[in-house]
């Protein structure tokens, strides 16, 4: 019989765009609950201990709630919130950005789904600390934008629901400017970074896509890497990987701008090392979809893994 999912929290934006994903496949069952019982406790717990596998897109208090409500040691658990992307018993669910995290993820009961920033940021440092390029002390600084889906129903209102007093038409904005941004934890944590990077956070008129840079004094760094020797590192450890790629030096150098909703409607992530050798600078880029290997498809990546099915089903 194909396993049970269900979805606490599929109203959401990443919870509609999950649902979205797995509602015409035929390896899983889909459940929902009742609409009038969805905030009674009982009826949840009843859903949540009843399916084979729970993907939360809750708030985080309500997803640590959900896991409480959980006491089928069988279940397993995908949580797209914060709530558990720094806990040492959750799998980090980002397959791809480290050896044997596949085999992890595939393993685990609870897998903590990453952040839409923390994909890309992660994917750029973590093999370029591992590997010696970039020290674990280096004061790293992150600059994003992202498509205003990435507030949720709030933003995705404020932009395109024009009689909202709080409507807006700026076309580009920056926040968190209190240095304070729920995805920098699990960035410094799962990059291998010994001091908190400096995330500067921006959000577009533009519905979905992002871009995640991190730019680098490579003449400043103990072992002065070149550009090249960067993208060499980059190139070895997602080799051969469904869902990440890194760009050539001979696209990159024909490369004149990138558009951050080129990656829209997939699982893909793509990551480019712009460089001056003779400057001794480096630009890294990743490209993704802020619904898509940011959240709802990273999702179902890690669902098919931890079910032991195509790593790929519902993310073509």
């Amino acid at each position: 019989m194909a396993p049970k999912v269900f979805i606490d929290g599929e109203a959401g934006t990443t919870g509609l765009q999950i649902r979205a994903r797995l509602e015409r496949r035929e390896d899983l069952r889909l459940v929902s609950i009742d609409p009038e019982r969805r905030k009674d406790p009982a009826a949840r717990a009843e859903m949540l201990n009843g399916a084979d596998l729970v993907i939360l897109c809750l708030p985080d208090d309500a997803a640590r709630e959900a896991v409480a409500l959980i006491d089928n040691p069988a279940v397993k658990v995908v949580d797209a919130s914060t709530a558990h992307r720094t806990a040492s018993d959750w799998s980090f669910g980002f397959p791809e950005f480290a050896p044997g995290q596949r085999a992890a993820v595939a393993g685990a009961k609870r897998v903590s789904n990453p952040g839409c920033y923390s994909t890309g940021a992660i994917a750029l440092l973590a093999p370029l600390v591992r590997g010696g390029l970039v020290p674990a002390g280096w004061p790293v600084t992150i600059n994003a934008v992202s498509g205003y889906s990435g507030g949720g129903k709030a933003m995705i209102a404020e932009f395109e629901d024009e009689t909202l007093p709080g409507h807006t038409k700026v076309p580009y904005r920056i926040y968190a400017m209190g240095l304070e941004h729920k995805h920098v934890p699990e960035i410094q944590k799962h990059a291998g970074l010994a001091h908190r990077p400096l995330f500067t956070p921006a959000v577009g008129r533009y519905a979905q896509g992002m871009i995640v840079e991190v730019p680098l004094q490579l003449w400043a760094m103990p072992e002065r890497p070149a550009p090249a020797d960067l993208h060499a590192a980059l190139a070895k450890a997602y080799d051969g990987e469904r869902f990440v790629e890194v760009a050539s030096l001979e696209e990159v150098a024909g490369l004149k701008t990138l558009d951050p909703e080129g990656l829209n409607g997939t699982n893909r992530m793509k990551l480019y090392v712009f460089g001056n050798a003779s400057a001794g600078q480096a630009r890294l880029v990743a490209l993704l979809d802020n619904l898509g290997k940011g959240a709802s498809g990273a999702a179902v990546q890690n669902l098919n893994l931890m079910l032991g099915l195509d790593e790929g089903a519902g993310l073509s």
